[in-house]
Order: structure tokens, then sequence, then C-alpha cells
């Protein structure tokens, strides 16, 4: 963790793709809800998860950040067919 409270996230993380990432998330979750996975195995995986929740989080920012941005752009338009 930095020293702000946020989850430093690893450069490979950053390199992926929002549904690469999410789809590892996935896996990670499903892997702890077992419970068939050795005490130190899940630690660093729980590590890596909580990483891909924050690349995540991050990128649906990014997302809902872009759409209000274009959706405000478009405040003062009117559709083509009003009168």
């Amino acid at each position: 963790m930095a020293d702000d409270g946020k989850i430093e996230i690893a450069e490979d993380i950053r390199a992926l793709s929002f549904e690469a990432a999410l789809a590892e998330l996935e896996t990670i979750v499903e892997r702890l809800e077992r419970g068939d996975v050795a005490l130190e195995a899940s630690i660093e995986i729980y590590q890596r998860g909580s990483q891909l929740r924050a690349f995540c989080d991050e990128k649906l920012c990014d997302a809902q950040m872009r759409i209000e941005k274009i959706s405000d752009s478009g405040a003062g338009t009117q559709p083509l067919d009003e009168e």
C-alpha cells in the first residue's frame, strides 16, 4: 500500500485490459472461495486480487468520467427532429 492509502498496482497488471484483469480477479475469487489454497499462497493471491480490484475500479472511474464529459459536452444541443 502506498502512504496515501491507495493500493500500488503492479506494472504487469497495468498492462492488462479491463476484461483480462476482471477475468483474473474472478479466478482468484473462485480459488479463495474453494479454500483449497495454502495459507501463504492465499495471502499472495489475495494481495494480487486487491491490486486487480483497484485497477478495475480505476478503469471504471476513468470510463465514467469520459462518459460524463461526453454527456456534458452535448448538454446544450437539441435533437434534430425537434421543431
